[in-house]
């Protein structure tokens, strides 16, 4: 097992200090953060929000929600792996700041391996391939093919927002087009939230948004969905397709996951107090019920679990980077 520098420190100091896990005990003694590393509205923000007064329940502190957009989420990862390892700053993190990033950006000034204390995976979620009613409507785009179709006759003239370089739903949009040979020019926003806004109001053409935040603008007629990105259908949307049989692309997947870290060295007896608490929440019928509504599925997994799935995707994505020829400087 690899040991970064502050979890040595860590340990050396609960040893030397007798009293260390008493005080511990005493956690919170102030509100907590849970950096949310995107902007307000998309599904990381929505499940931290989902889970905050939860948890200002189970622990008599206020959990608030704090929103640290840009980089594709590198902003707010990196300002919790510098924060103090004291269980007040928590992350947040998807399958972007903690899976894909890593092959994407030459200088991530994190590492998500080694400066975090994995605590759970909160849910799984499928992207859905959506875009603007009214301009799918004008365009006489009903399906997937009739989307290939446009595209590959009016190349560069669709637009592609994404919650950010990098992100599960950008990388979904690249491995479709690498995929189908079609083109389209991709516009990151600083989270789900304000690109799902500018679709809707009709200044971006279509995304690969997360499910529950793509959900409510389904539902409403504003938004049209084509197709899902997990293996499977979702029991959310059960007559939407798969990309994989929409497109007839065996194999394609580009699902998204959301889970709560803390800063590397953080005590452990804080991270299983977190994580047993998450877990709790998870399972409350309200909170399953509001979850599974959207498309999403609760997890609420152990600590090692977690940095094994961490571990796993990371290696998974590393190689779609490299074939999407999606590096960021």
């Amino acid at each position: 097992m690899n040991f970064t520098r502050r979890t040595l420190m860590a340990l050396a100091a609960a040893a030397a200090l007798p009293g260390a896990a008493l005080a511990q005990g005493n956690w919170p003694t102030k509100p907590v953060r849970i950096v949310v590393p995107f902007a307000p509205g998309g599904t990381t923000d929505i499940l931290a929000r989902v889970l905050a007064p939860e948890l200002s329940k189970a622990f008599g502190q206020q959990f608030i929600v704090d929103n640290r957009g840009g980089a594709g989420g590198n902003i707010g990862a990196d300002h919790v792996a510098k924060a103090d390892a004291d269980g007040h700053t928590l992350l947040m993190g998807t399958v972007g700041t903690h899976g894909i990033n890593k092959a994407l950006y030459s200088k991530l000034p994190y590492d998500p391996q080694k400066d975090f204390s994995p605590i759970t995976l909160v849910a799984g979620v499928p992207n859905v391939m959506v875009m603007n009613a009214a301009r799918a409507k004008e365009l006489g785009i009903n399906t997937v093919p009739d989307f290939i179709r446009y595209a590959k006759a009016n190349p560069g003239k669709l637009n592609m927002a994404s919650s950010g370089n990098g992100t599960s739903i950008h990388l979904a949009g690249e491995l479709f087009k690498a995929q189908t040979g079609v083109f389209m020019t991709h516009i990151p926003y600083r989270g789900s939230g304000p690109a799902v806004r500018d679709l809707i109001g009709g200044t971006m053409d279509m995304m690969y948004d997360n499910l529950p935040s793509a959900m409510p603008h389904i539902q409403a007629g504003s938004l049209k969905a084509f197709a899902v990105t997990s293996a499977t259908r979702s029991q959310a949307l059960p007559d939407i397709p798969t990309v994989a049989e929409a497109a007839n692309l065996p194999g394609f997947e580009a699902s998204s996951w959301f889970g709560m870290l803390a800063p590397a060295g953080t005590p452990p007896d804080i991270v299983s107090r977190l994580q047993t608490e998450i877990a709790k929440a998870l399972k409350l019928p309200e909170i399953n019920t509001r979850l599974a509504g959207l498309g999403a599925i609760p997890s609420g997994n152990t600590p090692q679990e977690f940095a094994r799935l961490i571990d796993s995707e990371i290696a998974k994505w590393a190689p779609v980077v490299k074939a999407a020829g999606a590096r960021v400087d």
